[in-house]
């Protein structure tokens, strides 16, 4: 059993490392414009940015995976804080658009480092029943640590340049790094004894629930890592907005979406699995079949504020299947194989997703407009309402619902 008062200190702090993971990493699309002007680069270099970080992210992780699952998990979690928040702050004093991508793609391999062995590292402080809710807490640093960025990045570039934007968020990721290296490892991890391999990820890629919650996850970051880059833009171009209002606005949206949506989710499919032991996928079905009508109409209509209340419930939505899928993966795979599991998710999730959306949508934009091309977007969330179904359908067949 877990010392509680210990477990809140281990979500207290990985909370707050992955918030400032995605300060770090938000902040520029809030200075896309400043960037744009200064460097004199296309929407479609920008969105180039943007990937090349992803790249590095997704093709980093997989090897994490092996050495989270055979080292100790807080010792990767400071290290890694520490490099990308380095790696931030020399994004900072970039001369050209090759020295950009070359810092942002080291964030990168910080980002990795963190987010492959974070998600099983907390959840195994906590008891199944919990690990939703828990997850979805965990989840809430993306939409929190992304309006903190959006409105640091509007206020600090703004007002100091996109430079020192970069300068001020990297701070404190260094600070909370040096923390994590004293955590505790779990006992769950202590305890095992299978043997850490790479063919692990061969067992992983037989997984035909892992591998569909891994494919609908993608859908959905396609999607989210577009609308995460472009947004912002698409206020200050067709709405007229200036660069610090369109990050707040877009800001503070995105965090009440975010909030509400992965709390709403964690809640529902905990309390929905001592009902129904598809819960997770149930949760995770509908949160994409809702986000599409709303996003649709948030890029479409003409009335700023129709287009704010939109993309709220359509971020709400998105923000919905977060937490019961990172539990379902949880569920699903053995302790000594679980950073591999995230890393694999990882590599994924972004190869299939965001490593190349805010490229594509910055392609379609340069020859049809923003804003068709963030409706088409938009649309694909409904094929991660159909890989939900399939998943869930997988799930009860292969585990017969059983709860460990």
């Amino acid at each position: 059993m877990q010392n509680d008062k210990y477990s809140r200190r281990v979500l207290l702090l990985i909370f707050f490392i992955s918030l400032f993971n995605y300060i770090d990493r938000q902040v520029l699309y809030a200075v896309f414009p400043l960037i744009k002007k200064d460097l004199l680069l296309s929407d479609a270099q920008l969105g180039f940015l943007a990937s090349s970080f992803m790249l590095v992210y997704m093709c980093f992780a997989p090897l994490v995976g092996y050495f989270g699952d055979k080292y100790r998990r807080p010792l990767i979690i400071g290290v890694s804080a520490v490099f990308w928040s380095a790696a931030t702050v020399c994004a900072g004093f970039v001369k050209n658009y090759g020295q950009l991508i070359f810092t942002r793609s080291a964030v990168g391999i910080g980002e990795a480092g963190y987010g492959t062995v974070s998600p099983s590292y907390l959840a195994e402080w906590f008891p199944a029943g919990k690990r939703a809710r828990v997850m979805s807490l965990y989840a809430l640093a993306i939409p929190v640590g992304s309006a903190i960025g959006y409105l640091l990045g509007g206020f600090f570039g703004e007002r100091f340049g996109w430079r020192n934007a970069f300068f001020i968020v990297a701070a404190p990721g260094v600070l909370l790094g040096v923390l994590a290296l004293f955590l505790r490892e779990t006992d769950e991890k202590k305890a095992r004894v299978s043997e850490v391999s790479f063919s692990n990820y061969k067992e992983l890629l037989r997984n035909r629930t892992y591998l569909l919650i891994t494919i609908s996850q993608s859908i959905g970051t396609f999607s989210v890592g577009g609308l995460a880059a472009w947004m912002p833009s698409f206020f200050v171009r067709s709405h007229g907005l200036g660069v610090a209002r369109a990050g707040f606005l877009f800001g503070a949206v995105t965090v009440a979406a975010g909030i509400a949506g992965n709390l709403a989710g964690g809640w529902a499919a905990d309390w929905l699995r001592a009902r129904n032991k598809r819960s997770y996928f149930i949760i995770g079905g509908l949160s994409f079949f809702l986000s599409v009508p709303f996003g649709a109409a948030a890029v479409l209509v003409n009335s700023l504020q129709v287009s704010l209340a939109m993309i709220f419930f359509a971020e709400f939505f998105i923000f919905m299947h977060s937490g019961p899928y990172h539990a379902a993966i949880i569920e699903t795979i053995p302790v000594g194989m679980r950073s591999a599991a995230f890393a694999l998710n990882i590599f994924i999730i972004h190869a299939l997703g965001d490593a190349l959306s805010p490229y594509l949508i910055g392609v379609f934009s340069d020859h049809f407009g923003l804003s068709r091309a963030l409706f088409m977007a938009v649309l694909y969330l409904a094929l991660g309402g159909g890989t939900s179904i399939l998943a869930g359908y997988f799930y009860e067949k292969d585990y017969n619902c059983q709860v460990p």
